[in-house]
C-alpha cells in the first residue's frame, strides 16, 4: 500500500466521525489551574469537539507563566485537561499542532550532565556536586537563544520549540506523575514534537482528557542536562478522532517520517515497546506482512533517543515517508 493510500484511509476515518458534525469551532483557552498529574479524575477544563482548533499556552516545567510570574508548582504543570466530545476507550486521538511558539525572552536549563547519561567515574570527578541552573535569553526574532553568562562565550543556538509532555487520562484509573512518559504520551521529551506533527493516543477513558506542557525553546536529544530550555509556550492545535483504532504506543507524524515513542525504565524496553508498534503500524495501515514489515524494517528502520533522564526513558522509531512511498 502507497503512503497516500494509508492517508487516505485515515483522511476517511477521520471524516467519517465528523460527518453530520456542527462546523468546528475555534476555542481561544487561557489556563488558570494546572495539574501535576496525568489523570482520568482531573474536572474537564474546556470540552470540544473533533475538527475543534484551541488557542491556549502552557507555563513552564517550575510553574513560571508568560508574565515570569510563579502560577503554579513543578515538575511539569500541565494545561487541561481539554475533554473531546465522543472519545471512547478504544479510539485514537490525533493531535495536529499548529503553532507552538515561545512567549516569553527567558528560559532556563540544568547545569550539569544528569547521573544515568555519563559514567559513575565522571560524577566522583565533579567539582560541583549541584550543579546551579543556567539563565538564558531568547531572541524570537533572530530565532535564537544565548547563555545569559560567559560560561560558553556568547554562543548562540538556533531556537526549535517543542513541548515536553502531551498526554492523555492513562488506563486503568491510575493517575501518573508529570514527569514521566508512558503509553498514554505524558512527559517524552522528544526534540521532534514541533509545531508541523500530529501526535496519536490512545484514548483510554471517554473524552480522552488531553494534557499538555513542559516548552521547550529548545533541546538536544536525549535531555542529558535533565532538562530542555524550559520556557512558557503559546500553542495552537486540533484535535480528530478515529474510531475503533486501538493503538499500544503513541505515534507521531512530521513532513518526513511515521514515528513511534516507546517509553520504560530500561531503554532497550523502550526501543522493543517502539519497534514492536511500528511493526503492528506497517502490518495494520500498510498492508504489509509480517514477514515484509520486519524485512523493510531491518535496513530502513531509524531510531532517536528522546530521554535518558525522566523516572521511564524514551526511544523513537521512525520510517521515512520516502520509503513508504515506494511500496506497492
Amino acid at each position: 500500500m502507497t503512503v497516500v493510500r494509508a492517508l487516505t484511509l485515515i483522511s476517511v476515518a477521520l471524516t467519517s466521525v465528523a460527518a453530520g458534525a456542527q462546523a468546528p469551532t475555534t476555542h481561544t483557552f487561557m489556563p488558570e489551574r494546572f495539574f501535576n498529574t496525568f489523570s482520568g479524575a482531573h474536572p474537564p477544563a474546556l470540552r470540544i469537539k473533533p475538527g475543534d482548533r484551541v488557542i491556549t499556552k502552557t507555563i513552564d516545567a517550575s510553574g513560571v507563566d508568560w508574565n515570569g510570574k510563579s502560577v503554579a508548582s513543578g515538575p511539569n504543570p500541565q494545561t487541561g485537561p481539554f475533554f473531546v466530545e465522543g472519545a471512547e476507550p478504544g479510539d485514537m486521538l490525533v493531535v495536529s499542532f499548529d503553532k507552538i511558539e515561545i512567549n516569553r525572552t527567558t528560559a532556563y536549563s540544568g547545569g550539569a550532565l544528569a547521573p544515568y547519561t555519563v559514567d559513575p567515574s565522571t560524577l566522583l570527578a565533579r567539582t560541583e556536586r549541584q550543579a546551579p541552573r543556567a539563565n538564558w535569553l531568547l531572541d524570537r526574532a533572530k530565532g535564537v537563544a544565548r547563555l545569559d553568562g560567559t560560561d560558553l562565550g556568547g554562543i548562540e543556538l538556533k531556537l526549535r520549540p517543542m513541548l515536553g509532555c502531551v498526554g492523555v487520562a492513562p488506563a486503568r484509573k491510575e493517575a501518573i506523575a508529570t514527569s514521566t512518559p508512558g503509553a498514554f504520551g505524558g512527559n517524552m521529551d522528544y526534540a521532534g514534537l514541533n509545531a508541523g506533527v500530529k501526535v496519536m493516543l490512545p484514548v483510554n477513558e471517554p473524552g480522552a482528557l488531553l494534557f499538555i506542557g513542559d516548552g521547550h525553546a529548545l533541546q538536544g536529544e536525549g535531555e542529558v542536562v535533565g532538562t530542555g530550555l524550559e520556557t512558557s509556550m503559546d500553542v495552537e492545535f486540533t484535535v480528530q478522532l478515529v474510531k475503533q483504532a486501538t493503538i499500544a504506543w503513541p505515534r507521531l507524524e512530521n513532513e518526513t517520517h511515521i514515528m513511534v515513542l516507546g517509553s520504560e525504565r530500561s531503554l532497550i524496553e523502550a526501543l522493543q515497546h517502539a519497534t514492536s508498534e511500528m511493526h503492528r503500524w506497517l502490518m495494520a495501515e500498510y498492508k504489509l506482512s509480517e514477514r515484509g514489515a520486519s524485512l523493510l524494517m531491518g535496513q530502513a528502520l531509524e531510531y532517536e533517543v528522546a530521554n535518558v533522564v525522566d523516572p521511564r526513558f524514551t526511544m523513537v522509531a521512525k520510517m521515512r515517508k520516502s520509503v513508504l512511498a515506494g511500496l506497492r
